[in-house]
């Protein structure tokens, strides 16, 4: 399917990981702290392309499962919790809750699967916004800190960058291992034919629930480095809205590509913050940002990494007409 194959992928991950590294040393602390935003949403989007790119199951629940690891980490380190207790706390969590949500999927699939997932973002959302002695409601929680590791203090922007850069690189390459695994080849065979893949031994119910449960722990874990990243969270930021602007990175930049969610959540993160700062621009950025997804959408509707493939479908079909004109030239000389 993808011409971006897994040594490609595996090269160009490490070329951007080196590439990452350098970078923030000459970006000053609002492009340090862009830069790991992006890579939150990198890492949340990481798991939503497993749940739909590679599962073939359609969510619209993924900033809850955000939420819920956001709120996780910081009540348990108000509560005087470690941070290293919360991070896998808000994973397990996630987990947990994910199988739990793949059970409508085992009976209702496409659009009808996705309304059921946003009824639960909404469900979740709620419980942020009106539980106020668990989660401070629209208050929210505040003086989230940020951890030491090792006994080195990560309160900085840039010691903070590199701990989330180095989280990133672990979370891709859990995913790669899967993806490399018979996992990732029954998770692929579930996506393009579910009926086959049953026939041939697959157990379509455990790998639809594994498909959201594994991708909801990539959220939660993004969802506590975030709550540590801007130290403070109310029930806004994983609204609906939050939801649908993951699953646009995740289509943007390719579902089912293992690089997509990186190049996504660069259109979904670091391209609006761009166009608000270029001259002419900056009172237009978010119809203009609107404008060039749906643009993108309609040119590239498998995403942005499927330019490669689109290029090689082109020559191949030039060729394809070039032989069979040649093969139509000749016939016509013989006959």
């Amino acid at each position: 399917m993808n011409l971006l194959n897994h040594k490609t992928a595996l090269a160009l991950t490490a070329l951007g990981a080196l590439l990452m590294l350098v970078l923030p040393q000459y970006l000053k602390n609002y492009g340090v702290y862009l830069l790991t935003y992006w890579l939150v949403f990198i890492i949340a989007t990481m798991g939503l392309n497993l749940t739909i790119g590679y599962a073939g199951q359609k969510s619209l629940g993924q900033a809850a499962f955000f939420g819920i690891g956001a709120y996780t980490v910081a009540i348990m380190m108000k509560a005087g919790i470690s941070f290293w207790l919360g991070l896998p706390a808000a994973a397990l969590l996630c987990f947990a809750v994910g199988l739990v949500l793949g059970f409508p999927a085992l009976r209702v699939q496409a659009i009808y699967l996705a309304f059921a997932t946003l009824g639960f973002n909404t469900a979740i959302w709620l419980v942020m916004r009106n539980e106020e002695w668990l989660t401070g409601g629209t208050f929210g929680i505040n003086n989230i800190a940020r951890p030491a590791l090792l006994g080195y203090s990560l309160e900085g922007n840039r010691p903070y960058y590199y701990f989330v850069l180095a989280v990133a690189l672990v979370m891709a390459a859990l995913l790669w291992g899967l993806l490399r695994s018979p996992w990732g080849k029954a998770f692929k065979a579930l996506r393009d034919n579910p009926i086959r893949a049953e026939s041939l031994g697959v157990d379509i119910r455990n790998y639809t629930l594994l498909s959201f449960a594994i991708g909801a722990a990539y959220a939660g874990v993004a969802g506590a480095l975030f709550a540590s990243l801007v130290q403070f969270i109310e029930p806004a930021p994983f609204a609906v809205g939050a939801s649908i602007m993951m699953y646009l990175m995740v289509v943007v930049g390719g579902a089912g590509y293992f690089l997509g969610p990186v190049v996504g959540a660069a259109v979904g993160v670091v391209l609006p913050e761009w166009l608000r700062d270029v001259p002419f621009v900056s009172n237009w950025y978010l119809p203009l940002f609107g404008a060039a997804v749906v643009i993108l959408m309609i040119w590239l509707p498998d995403g942005l990494l499927s330019i490669p493939d689109r290029l090689k479908a082109k020559r191949a079909a030039r060729a394809a007409s070039v032989a069979r004109t040649a093969a139509a030239a000749r016939i016509g000389a013989t006959s």
